[in-house]
């Protein structure tokens, strides 16, 4: 790729593996007006000493910016946006919007392609980083998911097992595809049993597709049209990253993970992925096909097998529609920082239009139960 100035950072920045928060801030405003009605408002100030804890919140370092970026200039704009702050820039933004946890995890693709020792070491390292830095001086704010060292499942298994149990995390995220091949793989029932054995979930962030995917899907032929990155945003936030999340929940359904680990447990982010559109088709659709090689309806894997985070959509109407299909028991809050703002969101929230005690599932309960935590009292 040829270097790209400011503006390009700024217009692709999503399309480079840096998260999805640049469509957060227009969703917002598009929103706006409607935020300033009374009832919004009276909800808002009922709500204003919610907890929150999110479960979403993504970090890099050096090394990472390094192996994941595409020039000097991409690397200067992940650190003027706050993706390797891990002290008092992200303290002060979590405290301006009142959050009172961030579950960290690395932004994709982090570390899980790379083969061999070097995986390994890096994955380690990166796990000890967060350990001997920002979760040691700020013990109460921070937890983190795993990096694994995906491209070596037995070790990645291993890697999970000692970053649990020695280090405290909560469970590991991983980004997309893992050299072409997805959690459904039997290459990667090592790290499924062993997060089922220690009782922890797993994160699906997306990732980008694999090239040949991409040349089919979402390149151009039209050279302009890569000049803004169209094409890496049209494959990452703009759709795909949202569409391969769901293909690989619907993957490990359907070719059985879930019946070979009845108590694995998944999260996915950005409000379900689109599952919520989608769901009343994806479960009558593929119902009868799978009826006789699956050990209960297809919809009742959503319920018993998945966690769903807000994470980057403050859209009350997507709310709406996800809490129509998915427990409000399994839907925890999250925010995607650092691209997008906490405090807008954790704003929008507090005046969304539920229970309290439901809004305290969302915003609090529910991760405490999964992840076995409490939210710090201010």
């Amino acid at each position: 790729m040829k270097p790209m100035g400011r503006r390009g950072f700024l217009a692709a920045s999503t399309a480079l593996g840096i998260g999805a928060g640049l469509s957060t801030h227009a969703i917002l405003s598009e929103g706006s007006e409607n935020d300033t009605s009374d009832k919004t408002s009276d909800i808002s100030r009922r709500d204003q000493d919610l907890p929150f804890i999110g479960t979403e919140e993504t970090f890099s370092t050096p090394t990472l910016l390094k192996l994941n970026s595409v020039s000097q200039d991409h690397i200067a704009f992940l650190k003027e946006i706050g993706l390797s702050d891990l002290g008092q820039r992200r303290i002060g933004d979590m405290d301006a919007g009142g959050l009172n946890v961030q579950i960290l995890s690395a932004h994709t693709p982090s570390v899980q392609n790379v083969p061999g020792q070097r995986g390994i070491d890096l994955a380690y390292r990166l796990n000890r980083h967060l350990v001997d830095g920002p979760i040691a001086k700020y013990p109460n704010r921070f937890k983190a998911f795993a990096t694994l060292p995906l491209r070596s499942p037995e070790a990645a298994a291993d890697e999970l097992e000692r970053s649990v149990r020695e280090d405290g995390f909560l469970g590991a995220l991983t980004n997309g595809h893992i050299a072409k091949k997805y959690l459904d793989h039997p290459d990667f029932e090592p790290v499924l049993a062993r997060a089922v054995a220690l009782d922890v979930p797993i994160y699906l962030h997306p990732g980008y597709p694999a090239d040949e995917v991409f040349k089919i899907y979402y390149s151009t032929t039209r050279s302009k049209y890569t000049e803004e990155y169209q094409d890496y945003i049209f494959s990452g936030s703009g759709y795909g990253w949202h569409q391969e999340v769901l293909i690989q929940c619907i993957r490990m359904i359907t070719y059985g993970v879930f019946d070979r680990f009845p108590k694995l447990k998944i999260i996915i982010g950005h409000m379900g992925e689109g599952l919520p559109f989608y769901y009343e088709r994806i479960v009558n659709d593929m119902g009868e096909p799978t009826k006789d090689s699956l050990e209960k309806p297809i919809g009742q894997y959503f319920q018993d097998n998945f966690w769903v985070t807000t994470s980057a959509f403050p859209q009350t109407e997507l709310l709406d529609l996800l809490l129509k299909y998915i427990s409000v028991d399994r839907v925890m809050f999250a925010t995607d920082y650092p691209f997008a703002d906490i405090k807008e969101q954790t704003d929008w929230f507090r005046g969304v239009d539920l229970p309290r005690e439901d809004k305290e599932k969302i915003a609090f309960r529910n991760a405490e139960k999964l992840f076995r935590m409490k939210a710090p009292v201010k």
